[in-house]
């Protein structure tokens, strides 16, 4: 099977997700800029979020650039994907009211780990499918970003019990590390 049906239904579940976050935004309930100012949490933490949707859509597209076949195992490591990334939104909601608080913290980093992992099992199961392809094999081999990923998450959520702030900070740096896709996958393309 080619990759385009996969691709397009990721696309549109993606979307649909940065929809549902984009709807759980308020208006001020006062035409000032301290209700704006009372807003900043949340809209960081959509901000946030979208960014972390987009960088996963980024990604996932050079993945699939990359993929030759689509087997029923990539289908199923591609939806645990994408269940992971759909709660999302319900982790931005609760963080973004309640940014100062231990337990939404830690779960928002719970998700993101979860995404990573199920990130990682996606990636493996589609290197497993095609290994007969030297260059997929070289392009997806196991990375540093990866696997210090990892550890910032749970790191993150659990540092997020004694002070969620550096929590949130080990989610950003995550964020910065894999904002430009993978330079394996990039060389691969390119060539």
């Amino acid at each position: 099977m080619k990759t385009n049906r996969l691709e397009a239904f990721s696309d549109g579940i993606l979307a649909i997700i940065i929809t549902i976050m984009v709807l759980e935004l308020k208006t001020p309930e006062e035409i000032t800029i301290d209700g704006i100012l009372k807003l900043a949490p949340t809209l960081l933490s959509y901000i946030i979020s979208f960014i972390y949707i987009g960088t996963y859509w980024n990604n996932h597209h050079h993945l699939f650039q990359i993929t030759e076949k689509v087997s029923g195992k990539i289908l199923w490591a591609n939806l645990y994907l994408l269940f992971w990334l759909s709660l999302i939104p319900f982790a931005t909601s609760w963080i973004g009211e309640h940014y100062n608080s231990a337990i939404p913290t830690a779960f928002y980093g719970f998700i993101l780990l979860m995404a990573a992992i199920a990130y990682f099992i996606l990636q493996n199961t589609i290197t497993n499918s095609h290994k007969d392809h030297k260059s997929i094999q070289e392009s997806m081999g196991s990375t540093t970003k990866g696997k210090v990923s990892l550890v910032l998450y749970t790191l993150g959520a659990a540092v997020s019990f004694y002070k969620p702030i550096l929590g949130i900070a080990c989610y950003v740096a995550v964020l910065i590390m894999w904002f430009a896709p993978e330079k394996k996958i990039e060389k691969t393309l390119n060539q």
